[in-house]
């Protein structure tokens, strides 16, 4: 008889950091059943152009969706929800989270006119889904209520941490709920899933009342107009903001869609501190430039975000200059320096002084630094080190790092591992496809698919479309006509290049033979490689070829 096993699998954030996806399964392997934890997105970058969002290719489970039990959520993050709205309808199970995360849920729903079986729970909820005793533990980090997932099985415990950091003093929320993680390590933890994103940093990450007290003395010091950016969904560091702007007598106008959303959440399920007001921005405009404070997005140089419209000087409502301060109370995440100092610039330009974290206290990480992944290790004595949500060198590191503070045995998985848990020794099993899905425009595509593949090649080298028109007999009833598009119309020496196509492609056809005169494959083969050869004579480039065959 075949015997049970647990095991965990990644199918995102493993090796990287984002687009979270796990795997969790109970049973004999040909008779698992599952529960997955978080579904998240990562952001597109110039090597996706016109694509916003990515998330993980969900096809292992999607093939088995019948023993999918439920999808649980650890906290309201885009790259831990973001991808629910796009991927958890086909799935057919329930989506399990907290109040706030269930709003935020709710409305990424909404938007994308989806349904499913959202049911919020109590952060300190305890289910059963089949084989599994689940329960949230309370934790800290930069959104509000973030949870562990404790998991019970018949062959023990595992710890899914999410994000997480240890803060003992946060603005917004409760501590941390140490008292269940000892109690973990004292009833014996088999594995712990853990969190990996600072594991390089010594030290504490820092506490959120910490920034609170230095935002209150800088905003007081300033004596323009103020904007602060910051993410969204720290709605601890939100409140700290406006209780800051509130001590230094200044009205708040919330500026930016997602920042929007995020307090509405907010005051929906109770978060928000009751007596917080805030003024519309057509309103803002009018008050005393020492008297209003600006909440705005944008914290990492997005173009279409509120910070950057008002460095552009384009937003409808508002206007910055000389003696006015923009705050950016976050860091820079990697890959977004160039449009971070672009705006930066911007303001600069404009008069506006630029702070950040550099020049002042002004943010603290969501993540454990090593003194706080030490603490949590001592708290739940794991056997078993999972590290998830990084890069290799950060899982490698955090595996490393869990060995020398005594764990017995560290396994750092990488997208597609399947790590059997339990019984015996942690081991990977198996590795089952995985990829990505890119989000274009209202289209899921995979990694490959011809419209990205052709998108990232005019990007780099344009595109040259050839229209042809040829008669019964197969040869040209007229000359090509050439469009030269993203690429250079001329060569080093202004030589049209159209010209230079249209009688290469000429000649190409006509030593055709008649068969392949008729054959439009064989005609387009000819005409790009025809067209191609000129492009990379003149140019060094060979840019993507478009034929448009018309017979008469």
């Amino acid at each position: 008889m075949a015997r049970d096993e647990l095991v965990f699998l990644p199918l995102g954030g493993a090796g990287e950091i984002g687009m979270n996806l796990n795997l969790y399964g109970f049973g004999p392997a040909r008779a698992r059943k599952w529960i997955m934890i978080d579904c998240g997105v990562t952001f597109g970058d110039l090597s996706t152009p016109g694509v916003d969002l990515i998330c993980a290719d969900h096809s292992y489970i999607l093939d088995r969706r019948e023993d999918l039990l439920g999808l649980v959520l650890t906290h309201g993050h885009e790259d831990h929800i973001g991808a629910v709205a796009l991927l958890a309808p086909d799935l057919g199970c329930p989506v399990f989270a907290t109040p706030f995360t269930a709003a935020l849920v709710r409305r990424k729903l909404e938007e994308a006119g989806a349904r499913l079986d959202l049911r919020a729970l109590d952060p300190s909820a305890r289910f059963t889904l089949g084989p599994f005793d689940l329960e949230f533990v309370t934790l800290t980090h930069s959104i509000p209520e973030p949870n562990g997932v404790i998991i019970r099985t018949d062959l023990g415990t595992v710890l899914h941490t999410g994000d997480w950091k240890i803060d003992p003093e946060p603005s917004l929320g409760p501590t941390t709920d140490d008292a269940v993680l000892r109690r973990l390590g004292d009833e014996g933890l088999l594995a712990m899933v853990c969190d990996s994103t600072n594991v390089f940093s010594e030290g504490e990450s820092g506490s959120e009342s910490r920034v609170r007290e230095s935002l209150t003395k800088l905003i007081a010091a300033q004596p323009g107009r103020v904007a602060v950016t910051t993410f969204a969904s720290n709605v601890g560091r939100v409140v700290s903001i406006c209780e800051a702007a509130a001590a230094a007598d200044r009205s708040v106008c919330l500026l930016g869609r997602s920042m929007l959303r995020i307090v509405d959440a907010a005051r929906e399920t109770g978060i928000l501190p009751r007596g917080l007001k805030f003024v519309e921005p057509q309103d803002a405009g009018h008050l005393p430039r020492e008297h209003v404070l600006y909440l705005c997005t944008g914290s990492q140089g997005e173009p279409r975000a509120a910070l950057a419209r008002i460095a552009r000087d384009d937003h409808p409502d508002i206007a910055l200059g000389e003696g006015d301060t923009v705050i950016f109370s976050s860091k820079i995440i990697p890959g977004n320096e160039r449009e971070i100092y672009t705006l930066h610039n911007d303001l600069v330009n404009l008069g506006v002084k630029v702070v950040t974290e550099k020049d002042a206290f002004i943010h603290v990480s969501g993540h454990p630094c090593r003194d706080e992944l030490k603490q949590m290790y001592a708290w739940a004595r794991p056997r078993i080190a999972v590290p998830v949500h990084g890069e290799a060198r950060h899982l490698e590191e955090h595996a490393d790092f869990a060995l020398a503070l005594g764990v017995e045995e560290a396994i750092a998985p990488r997208n597609g591992d399947l790590i059997r848990l339990a019984p015996g020794a942690p081991e990977i099993i198996d590795e089952v496809p995985v990829g990505r899905l890119y989000l274009d425009g209202r289209m899921l595509m995979p990694d490959g698919a011809a419209p990205l593949r052709e998108r990232r090649k005019l990007a780099f080298a344009g595109c040259v479309a050839v229209a042809v028109t040829l008669d019964d007999d197969g040869f040209l009833a007229a000359p090509p006509a050439v469009s030269v598009i993203g690429a250079p119309a001329a060569d080093a020496d202004g030589e049209p290049l159209a010209p230079l196509i249209e009688e290469a492609v000429d000649d190409a056809l006509g030593k055709l033979g008649r068969k392949q005169r008729r054959d439009d494959e064989a005609v387009t083969i000819a005409a790009q490689r025809a067209a191609r050869n000129v492009m990379s004579a003149a140019w060094g480039k060979r840019p993507m070829v478009s034929i448009l065959i018309n017979r008469l």
